[in-house]
């Protein structure tokens, strides 16, 4: 069933309990956005007529309730031979779980739970509807505490053949009253029986009456007396005691004559004037009867048809009746006759059954309890009680169970032949997942398909970043292979997420020479560009050196293999002039030595060393500077470390070939040199400006002045 839908409307997620004629499934109510309980009746019912005309009736009657402490019926419906009810989906547990993990419980608490579902019965039995199932496996317990009652007029849809189908009713059996156990029509005080023997149960931890079959527990309700509660729990109240003692009574005329008046003497048990109140008694039982021996195996079935005509006990197939007659006069023989031979049959039948039963009988034993065992402890305790685990075991999917452990058994608390069959429900874990191939995709998108499932982000998906050619914020790894399935509530997943290529900082290639440069980048981990990674553009650097780098300049963040390429000066540009100043630099003081500087500042930089000399005379000092259009060249001389003079000379200047001013750097007490050879300037350079060259076709002069 899980995955289908149900009526158009209600998708079936996971089966959370069963019974013996129902199983009951959570679902989704698409419609109105929100969780449905789904009874679905077992299929050995879904043909029987009667039945399904019973079970609709009684669940529209039950439809009708409105109260806290009753489970809302919202829809009734057949699809395909499905019979399904939609109920109120309670979050929470059942009152039997509650009880095999707690019991006893405290008498407060049990009286809490009890006055909760008394005042259930009672706004049931205002609208004419009787439960006839009351027992721990039909009371919810909600997270917030509310108590509430399920499965409101089921039981009145079971017909007289069910009654020894094992698994049918045994676990309503054991909260039948005395009128249930007879097959006679059972009414409000009915339900009030079965409500004292959950209230004996939550105090003491056990049942009232057990047997080693549903017959014989159905007998004992009819004819044995129970141990009291305060025998089994001192602890328990005498006040509440006496509660457990008056609605349980056989004589259904000294119960409780309603639910509201139970649930008065339910709320004011605790009050400390009532705790320590007298025990409560009774007269002698008018309608007890004659104590008849357990039947057991072929006896069970004549017993259950006795009980579906309403009339009183049968044995051994043979009925008898007690019927209302006036006794008529003189006629007394032939009905005294006719008992005196009905108990001679009884007796001979009995005494058979006993013989039969007693060459046939083997050991009983008690059903050990496995809810909670792994499936192999299971298997092993129920073969060392001497048992059979009946396959195939059930397994469904129980997110809040380990997986390969025991969630429910049949035949609990009660005792079976050697040999019998358990039935086993086994938990297959959660529902599981299958991982999705997040590679290559974004982190964010991961995290969102995972939280969709139910993952925490916070708690179960984390990310390690590292290094790596992919995009950055994509993921290219993951801890849980693609494909494999896994358990949402509980998986923990780390992706490992590419932050990027490893980057470092672009070393400085300018002013370097094209190989060493070259070598550099190699050095790095770096590749050259197209066509070799190198560009050649005229420049006033020297010819062969780096003048730009591409796309990266120095100190950009660059991942290893990325390409540079590097652009080198192949020299000067077509409209660059040269031009060299011959500059005469004499000495401080004749004779005697001076540390002479030159820097220069030209369309190549801006103070440019030109070198040091030491001198001792008068010495012509050649340097050559590059003027590009528009510029100027200066030279500064320094003379044992001082500024001495600067030269400046334009690009027009330079390119017409002569200077405005002499290149000379006079002493302070020099000697007046001998007078040089006159020499005539060329026609195209003036006669005052000796001493001066350029490369567009002027000659050198060299001049000394004093």
């Amino acid at each position: 069933m899980i995955g289908q839908e149900l009526g158009g409307r209600y998708e079936i997620i996971e089966r959370i309990g069963s019974g013996g004629m129902a199983l009951v499934y959570k679902a989704h109510d698409v419609l109105l956005n929100r969780k449905v309980a789904v009874k679905i009746l077992r299929q050995q019912f879904g043909h029987d007529e009667e039945f399904v005309r019973r079970f609709r009736r009684e669940a529209q009657s039950a439809a009708s309730l409105s109260h806290p402490n009753v489970v809302s019926i919202y829809d009734v419906g057949e699809e395909e031979d499905t019979h399904y009810i939609v109920m109120e989906y309670v979050e929470g547990s059942n009152l039997n779980d509650l009880i095999k993990e707690r019991a006893p419980l405290q008498a407060e608490e049990a009286v809490r739970i009890a006055v909760q579902i008394c005042d259930a019965l009672e706004h049931a039995h205002q609208n004419q509807i009787i439960h006839r199932d009351i027992k721990p496996h039909n009371i919810l317990i909600g997270r917030n505490g509310r108590v509430k009652v399920t499965d409101f007029g089921i039981a009145r849809a079971v017909t007289s053949s069910t009654i020894t189908q094992t698994g049918s009713v045994v676990g309503s059996v054991h909260y039948f009253s005395p009128e249930h156990a007879k097959g006679i029509s059972t009414g409000e005080k009915s339900d009030l029986y079965s409500l004292g023997i959950v209230l004996y149960q939550m105090l003491t931890g056990r049942l009232p009456f057990l047997g080693e079959s549903p017959i014989s527990v159905a007998l004992k309700h009819l004819q044995d007396d129970f141990e009291e509660p305060r025998q089994v729990n001192p602890h328990i109240p005498q006040s509440v005691e006496n509660i457990i003692l008056r609605s349980m009574r056989k004589n259904s005329s000294e119960r409780y004559d309603s639910a509201s008046e139970m649930l008065e003497d339910l709320e004011t048990c605790l009050k400390p004037e009532r705790l320590n109140e007298p025990k409560i008694a009774f007269t002698q039982d008018m309608e007890e009867t004659i104590a008849m021996p357990a039947i057991r195996g072929v006896a069970a079935a004549p017993l259950a048809s006795a009980g579906a005509r309403g009339t009183a006990a049968a044995v051994a197939g043979v009925e008898t009746k007690w019927v209302d007659e006036p006794e008529a006069k003189r006629k007394w023989v032939k009905p005294l006759v006719t008992v005196l031979i009905t108990l001679l049959v009884i007796f001979l039948v009995y005494m058979g059954v006993r013989t039969v039963i007693g060459i046939m009988d083997t050991n009983e034993v008690d059903v050990p309890y496995v809810v909670g065992q792994t499936e192999a402890a299971a298997r092993q305790m129920i073969a060392d009680a001497g048992l059979k685990v009946e396959e195939p075991v059930v397994y469904e999917e129980k997110k809040d169970v380990p997986k390969d452990t025991v969630f429910e058994q049949s035949k609990t608390n009660m005792r079976v032949k050697e040999g019998s069959f358990i039935k086993l429900f086994v938990s297959s874990g959660p529902r599981l997942e299958e991982m999705q191939d997040f590679g290559g995709r974004k982190y964010e998108d991961a995290v969102e398909a995972l939280v969709n499932l139910g993952m925490v982000e916070e708690e179960q998906i984390s990310r390690e970043d590292v290094f790596d050619n992919a995009e950055p914020g994509s993921i290219i790894a993951q801890s849980v292979a693609a494909g494999a399935s896994f358990d949402p509530a509980a998986e923990k997943i780390v992706f490992t997420v590419s932050k990027g290529p490893e980057t470092f900082d672009m070393p400085n290639l300018i002013g370097m020479k094209q190989q060493a440069a070259l070598n550099e980048l190699q050095k790095s981990g770096l590749k050259p560009g197209p066509d070799s990674g190198v560009v050649r553009e005229p420049s006033y650097a020297t010819e062969g050196t780096v003048i730009d780098q591409f796309p990266y300049k120095a100190g950009d963040a660059v991942a290893k293999g990325s390409e540079v390429t590097i652009t080198v000066s192949s020299g000067l540009p077509d409209d660059a002039v040269k031009y060299t100043f011959n500059i005469l630099i004499s000495p401080a003081v004749i004779g005697q030595p001076s540390e002479i500087r030159i820097e220069y500042s030209d369309a190549r930089g801006e103070k440019i060393d030109w070198g040091k000399k030491t001198i001792s005379d008068t010495q012509s000092f050649p340097v050559e500077v590059v003027l590009a259009p528009n510029t100027e060249a200066i030279v500064t001389v320094y003379r044992d470390g001082q500024f001495t003079d600067s030269f400046p000379i334009t690009y027009d200047e330079a390119k017409s070939g002569g200077a405005g001013s002499p290149a000379a750097v006079p002493g302070m007490a020099e000697e007046p040199p001998a007078e040089p050879p006159a020499e005539q300037p060329p026609a195209d350079q003036p006669a005052d400006q000796p001493g001066q060259s350029a490369d567009n076709g002027g000659g050198n002069d060299e001049r000394q002045e004093n």
